[in-house]
């Protein structure tokens, strides 16, 4: 049996409003990982189901104040939870047989049971209770099934080498009574064991040289002591043995001497999941885990969560962890990922969202820690090479809109295959998940036509073509909360070269040109900055009788090769970025212009009303003003 759905009314954020519930979420069997920014409720769910189920580890579980929704109005008096279990084995189903409904779905007959829980108030008390049934018609559950509804737990800070330390109720001895290895406790191997053991033991006091030795010592002080009448033929016994005395004298060790916290954890893991392997007794094979990646490097969660997701996959256990971690979201599957943000829990499953089946395999290759971080944003901007994602954060950062402080995450794509990673974010059936995401892409419409004779490029600038294209594009693009942002005009770069920053661009092109064809890409020093500026005032001189598209055509001409292609933009994008932030910075006294390319520059504080002047320049600009328009629109600024 696995959980298939739970609804939560009025518990934590999750407001109920006309008894529907404030949140609804869907599991399959196998693994399923909670993800989303903080406070978007995967502790909540994990909780939740927590109270319905109770843990194996006996945790101690009841309902608390802070689990009743509070808004200015007040805190209500009562939450509820319904849980739905499904997809019962024969071995389950005869163990809950008084409890299940049953439907006729694709010709076969589907058994589920539905729990219901209830927590409320009473003046400073509160009380709870767990009813299973359909609507009026429903009982308390006890006994045996009750018991056989325990999940095992993993909470986020896990102490494991406590956990797994001897000692009594030892979270270890728990594990190990539990399996069915155990259930004999009257006559289990191990008592034998020991038995043979305690033999050995009364033999060396009564039978080896030394140890009777002790023995005859304590006999003889203790008829010493005793009446003349009293006997003295003490004798050293063992205790008597029970198995769980046996388990709770056991404590599970790394083989290292020392190990770490990982290790540990990973120590822990493992034997929590010893109780997932088995159906003996019929009982619900669920793991809730928080926080997995907890003490766990890189490359250690993206083996075990391989592990899991492998492992587990093709039977009936479940597996329900909630995660922080970008690169946990990179080698889980797309299909097992579950979004919560806005009091919602979004299923990213293939038939689910806006990506046809196709774009799955494509984006599940190329999602790594760095576009998996847009799982956990609040807000998106997608682009299609390093030069925007290089410029970008220091654009919103002049804007007044510093893209961290907005938990907002750029995701470079490499290409223009934008729909193949904006469709996660949109539901299938057009709805939107309500993550804001920008949509960066230039208009490529080439400002230039080659000469069919000569072969050379002569500019032209397409004004009518650019627009239709932009248009094109952004109407492509736009679905949902995914809102396209293209250049009016052939690329970001040509943009920049024609808007009121042309001056300073074409200054981080010379920057950029002397560090690509320096030895080993070196800084630029003093002498290479005054050099490169002359040869802007030079170009400049040169191109003033041209107009402003033609002057723009030229400087972004000097990054092009002869097939179109470019291997400066990267680069002219850092040295844009490192003299845009110069710009706004409050420079010390007696530092020199070649450090804004180091990273001192990012040490400097800001000056606001410098920041403030080319805010004011940057929004007023026509060319640049998609780029405003795209970090306003994932600041959620509009």
């Amino acid at each position: 049996m696995i959980v298939s759905e739970l609804q939560l009314y009025n518990f934590r954020r999750f407001k109920s409003v006309d008894r529907e519930p404030g949140l609804s979420l869907t599991f399959h069997n196998g693994l399923n990982a909670l993800i989303g920014e903080n406070d978007s409720g995967k502790t909540a769910v994990i909780d939740a189901l927590k109270l319905v189920l109770h843990t194996q580890s006996n945790d101690y579980i009841r309902p608390v104040d802070e689990d009743f929704y509070t808004d200015e109005n007040g805190t209500v008096s009562e939450f509820k939870i319904d849980c739905t279990l499904s997809d019962f084995t024969t071995k389950e189903a005869k163990n809950f047989i008084e409890y299940l409904n049953f439907e006729k779905k694709e010709g076969r007959l589907r058994y589920f049971m539905q729990l219901h829980y209830r927590a409320w108030k009473e003046g400073t008390r509160v009380f709870q209770e767990l009813r299973i049934g359909d609507g009026d018609d429903n009982i308390v559950i006890e006994g045996k099934a009750r018991d056989l509804l325990k999940a095992v737990y993993l909470k986020p800070l896990r102490d494991a080498e406590r956990e797994m330390s001897s000692g009594r109720n030892s979270r270890i001895s728990q594990i190990l009574i539990n399996h069915p290895v155990f259930n004999n406790s009257d006559d289990h191997k191990l008592i034998q064991v020991f038995k043979d053991a305690n033999t050995s033991i009364d033999n060396y006091f009564t039978e080896d040289e030394k140890g009777k030795v002790i023995l005859k010592t304590i006999r003889d002080n203790l008829e010493s002591f005793n009446d003349m009448d009293q006997p003295s033929n003490a004798e050293l016994k063992t205790s008597d043995i029970k198995l769980k005395a046996i388990l709770e004298s056991l404590s599970l060790n790394a083989e290292e001497i020392h190990p770490g916290l990982g290790e540990l954890n990973l120590l822990f893991i493992a034997a929590e999941l010893l109780l997932l392997k088995d159906d003996t007794d019929g009982g619900v094979k669920l793991a809730l885990i928080e926080e997995l990646e907890a003490h766990l490097h890189p490359q250690v969660q993206l083996r075990l969560i391989g592990y899991l997701q492998n492992e587990y996959s093709k039977n009936d256990v479940q597996i329900i962890i909630s995660t922080h971690s970008p690169i946990l979201a990179s080698k889980i599957n797309l299909k097992n990922l579950i979004l919560l943000k806005n009091g919602h829990g979004y299923d990213l499953a293939e038939g689910k969202t806006g990506l046809r089946k196709g774009d799955y395999l494509f984006l599940q290759r190329f999602l790594d820690s760095t576009r998996a971080n847009l799982f956990f944003a609040k807000g998106i901007i997608m682009v299609e090479g390093d030069a925007e994602n290089i410029l970008l954060p220091v654009i919103a950062e002049i804007l007044g809109y510093p893209l961290e402080k907005h938990g907002v995450s750029i995701v470079n794509v490499g290409s223009t295959a934008f729909l193949r990673y904006s469709n996660i974010m949109v539901r299938a059936n057009g709805s939107t998940i309500g993550i804001p995401v920008s949509v960066v892409t230039d208009c490529d419409v080439k400002a230039y036509d080659v000469d069919p004779n000569t072969k050379e490029k002569v500019f032209n600038e397409k004004q009518e073509e650019s627009k239709t294209k932009a248009d094109q594009k952004a109407q492509n693009y736009t679905i949902g909360s995914v809102h396209a942002f293209v250049s009016p005009l052939w690329t970001l770069e040509y943009c920049i070269a024609m808007s009121n920053l042309s001056e300073d661009f074409h200054k981080a092109v010379h920057y950029g040109k002397k560090i690509f064809n320096a030895v080993e890409h070196i800084a630029l020093t003093t002498q290479k900055i005054v050099e490169a500026n002359h040869d802007v005032a030079k170009e400049a001189a040169c191109w003033d009788s041209l107009s402003k598209a033609e002057r723009a055509y030229n400087i972004y001409n000097l990054m092009l090769n002869s097939d179109g292609s470019s291997n400066l933009k990267a680069i002219v994008a850092q040295c844009f970025a490192s003299v845009l932030k110069w710009k706004i910075s409050v420079v010390p006294d007696g530092m020199t212009q070649e450090k804004m390319f180091d990273l001192d520059l990012y040490g400097l504080k800001i000056n606001e009303e410098k920041r403030i002047k080319l805010k004011k320049e940057l929004e007023k600009d026509d060319y640049l003003k998609y780029i405003v328009d795209a970090i306003k629109y994932a600041s959620s600024a509009n």
